[in-house]
């Protein structure tokens, strides 16, 4: 029986711009997105990183001046990372109150601590002389309740320092529940942890690595990180961290795990970040400069399709440019 009514036509709402954007399911706004930032210390100009084009590793003057023009863009919050002028076996400059991570920390904290969230990678890596995210035993394997009292005593030092937010990036068991529990013992209650739940031992960190002079001198990380052939124990590791006290739970990298990006925001009613990595950056940018896509749109295409997947936070190191786009 035919109907009386003519058939819906879908591309009635896709026929201008103005439709289409009334229509969108889905949105990227300059409030979802994360600048990652470098500061390294012993440095008197930003160093420019070869594999991240427009990256740097900030001075800590030319970190105030980044940070500031990345909030005054809109950007949702700043998460840094230090490179120390000197490592040893247990990362000492990673907790230390002089530390180039805690001096940035209180730089951003009086510059824009009252306009943005702050937050603070918490790991070793970049720390050690052995670039690996945690203390060692005798045998070289990474002690993980060794690792828990240093990663506690950081997260201590960054927020003295002035971190809203701390990120324990190292995939230690327990690491979630010991540093909540340092945390509010010394009387930081309020400071929220996002933790990397689910960072998976991918070949898409090695630009990261160079910007955050990190790579392990020796063996990889896939001991301690997850398989990439794995998306049911992204849910246990998630539930771990939740039970420990984790505000928000994150998902790295983020392209080629959407489907855990997915799975993890179906399971969870706490905010789920996903972390635009190093790599993922990287081949945007080496393919536009060879002129094989559009930069601009390729940038905007992935950034929705995370949010689509159901990422409601996205650290990417497009942060800044994209919230000037979407403000203008």
């Amino acid at each position: 029986m035919s109907s009386r009514f003519p058939a819906a036509r879908p591309r009635r709402l896709r026929r201008t711009a103005g439709l289409r954007s009334l229509a969108a399911q889905t949105s990227v706004r300059p409030g979802n997105l994360v600048l990652p930032m470098f500061v390294k210390e012993g440095i008197a100009e930003p160093q420019p990183v070869a594999s991240m084009p427009g990256v740097l590793q900030h001075t800590r003057d030319s970190l105030r001046k980044a940070a500031t023009e990345a909030v005054e863009a809109g950007v949702g919050g700043l998460i840094l990372f230090g490179i120390p002028a000197v490592k040893d076996s247990r990362g000492s400059a990673a907790d230390d109150p002089a530390g180039i991570i805690q001096l940035a920390l209180r730089d951003l904290t009086a510059e824009v601590g009252s306009d943005t969230v702050l937050m603070a990678d918490l790991c070793l890596c970049e720390y050690t002389d052995h670039g690996h995210c945690g203390v060692l035993t005798d045998v070289l394997d990474v002690d993980n309740d060794a690792t828990l009292e240093r990663y506690a005593s950081i997260a201590c030092a960054q927020a003295v320092a002035g971190a809203h937010v701390v990120a324990p990036s190292g995939m230690m068991d327990g690491q979630v529940g010991a540093i909540r529990s340092a945390l509010d013992e010394v009387g930081y209650a309020e400071i929220a942890i996002c933790a990397y739940s689910a960072k998976y031992a991918s070949a898409f960190y090695g630009p990261f690595r160079d910007a955050a002079e990190g790579a392990p001198l020796f063996g990889d990380r896939s001991g301690y990180q997850q398989d990439p052939r794995g998306a049911t124990e992204a849910l246990r590791e998630v539930a771990l961290d939740l039970d420990e006290g984790a505000d928000i739970v994150m998902v790295k990298p983020a392209l080629a795990y959407l489907d855990v990006i997915s799975r993890v925001a179906d399971a969870v009613t706490v905010p789920v970040a996903a972390y635009q990595v190093s790599g993922e950056y990287a081949m945007v940018e080496a393919a536009a400069a060879n002129g094989w896509l559009d930069r601009d749109r390729a940038i905007m295409e992935t950034l929705i399709a995370i949010r689509r997947a159901g990422a409601d936070i996205i650290l990417t190191y497009w942060a800044a440019e994209v919230a000037r786009r979407l403000s203008r």
